[in-house]
Formats: structure tokens, C-alpha cells, sequence
């Protein structure tokens, strides 16, 4: 019999062969991958409105901005198909969201909302990047199961190495494109930020991991973009306005320009 020792040391070197044995595979499918569909989720909507500022509420400047971001894309983004959750004041339910994006084959999924602090009117003010908090990484693998890029391979069983054969080697495989995946949503929330900072003079909160529910089931790079706080006046004027809204777009219209480029 195997000490708890030699069993621990044991297993973390099956996994680790069973890694590098699926690493090649990955970076073969990074190399010829092409950045095809984004999907554009325009938050709440219908019977939910969500935050409400003085004069206006969340559901119909994450639309406009929506629309307008889609307009962007078609004009400024050769052979990138754009898809959106919403494109009227509809109620569309969270899961269903990520289910567009999941059937669509999505590589980039961006959810836009506003922001809102406590109080009627809100002291809070400024830009904030969400992606999906790692540390709830369980609840995103079935999402993975059924999106992930290989099943797009004809021969990705040979591929992997025993993928959909192996329990082990599906989970190791799952692992490394959800690792990836978390690393593109930062990074695409870092090239984000660094525009509406640098380009629109935006005060930021930066990009944070927060389990943010219609990213859950997205199997797909992702980030939620609180465009502003609703509830300051100041915001609210600014993402009325057809300038806050122009600034934001062409800043997300620069940062999927740079994303796409890196990854392709």
C-alpha cells in the first residue's frame, strides 16, 4: 500500500503529464484561431429596469450604448459577427443570456450596465471592470463542458488525448481553457480600463473578479462594464449625453481593436 505521501506525489505527476501532454494541442488551436463573434449584452430591460438615476434608468442607456457599440463594430471590424441579447426594451433571463452567447459560439462576451451607489443620490462615480471571480470557478465548468472551444475540432479526442474518454484528462483540459479564459477577460478589462482612463479622463475602480451571475454560465472570455453610477449626477448627465456615450463606445471599439490583434 501507497503512503498518503506517495499517493499525493503520485497523482500531481499524473496530472502533470496528463498537462503537458494537452499543452501542444492548445497552442495549436491558439494559433489558428480566429476571433469571429462577439456578443453584446445590454443589461436588465422590460419589467426589470434596473439602477435609476435622477431622470433615467440603467436598462435604457445600456441599450442605447448597445446598439450603438454594435453600429461601431460593423463599420470599424472587418468579419466579426455581432450578436445581441436584446435590442429592445425586452426581459431577457440571466441564464438565457449566456445561452445566446453559448449557442453562438461567442469569443467575447460584454455586458453593459451602469452602476449605482447607496444613497439617492450616490457619491460613487467613475468606471468599473468585472470578470468572473476564479475562487466560484465550479460553477463556470459545466458551461465549459458544453462550449468549449475543441468541441468546435473534428479530431479533438485525438487531440487531447482521450478527451471525452477520460474523467482525468477532461477535467485537466477544462482547467487550462478556463485558466485562459480568465486571463483573456483581464486582460481585455485591463486594455478596457486603460482607455477610458487615458483616452475619456474617466476616474476607474478598475478591473475586479466578483461572481457576477450572467457571466456564470458563459463559456467564453467575458467582462461586465459598469459604464458609470447612475445615481451621481455627474454620470448620469455624462452617460445620457450622446458624447458619454460616443467616448464609451469608441473606447471599447479600441480596446476589442488591440484584443483581437493579440490574440490573432
Amino acid at each position: 500500500m501507497l503512503s498518503g505521501h506517495y499517493k499525493t506525489t503520485l497523482y500531481y505527476a499524473v496530472f502533470l503529464l496528463l498537462m503537458l501532454a494537452a499543452l501542444p494541442a492548445l497552442s495549436q488551436t491558439a494559433q489558428s484561431f480566429k476571433f469571429k463573434t462577439i456578443v453584446i449584452d445590454p443589461g436588465h430591460g422590460g419589467k426589470d429596469p434596473g439602477a435609476h438615476g435622477a431622470y433615467s434608468n440603467e436598462k435604457t442607456i445600456a441599450l442605447s450604448i448597445g446598439k450603438k457599440l454594435k453600429e461601431a463594430i460593423n463599420n470599424e471590424i472587418s468579419g466579426v459577427d455581432v450578436i445581441m441579447t436584446r435590442s429592445t426594451d425586452k426581459f431577457i433571463e440571466l441564464h438565457k443570456r449566456a445561452a445566446i452567447a453559448n449557442d453562438n459560439k461567442a469569443n467575447l462576451f460584454i455586458s453593459i450596465h451602469c452602476n449605482s451607489s447607496p444613497g439617492r443620490v450616490g457619491k460613487g462615480r467613475g468606471v468599473l471592470l468585472l470578470v468572473y471571480g476564479f475562487h466560484r470557478k465550479g460553477e463556470q465548468l459545466e458551461a465549459l463542458r458544453e462550449n468549449a472551444s475543441i468541441f468546435i475540432e473534428k479530431d479533438y479526442k485525438k487531440k487531447y488525448n482521450g478527451y471525452g474518454e477520460d474523467a482525468a484528462v477532461n477535467e485537466i483540459v477544462l482547467a487550462a481553457f478556463q485558466q485562459r479564459y480568465r486571463k483573456q477577460s483581464i486582460h481585455f478589462g485591463n486594455l478596457l480600463n486603460e482607455q477610458f482612463k487615458e483616452k475619456d479622463g474617466r476616474k476607474s475602480l478598475g478591473v475586479r473578479e466578483q461572481g457576477v451571475l450572467v457571466l456564470q454560465q458563459s463559456g467564453m472570455p467575458g467582462l461586465l462594464i459598469e459604464t458609470g453610477f447612475i445615481n451621481n449626477p455627474a454620470d448620469e448627465k455624462y452617460l445620457n449625453s450622446s458624447e458619454g456615450q460616443n467616448d464609451i463606445v469608441r473606447s471599447i471599439i479600441i480596446a476589442i481593436k488591440k484584443y483581437k490583434g493579440g490574440l490573432e
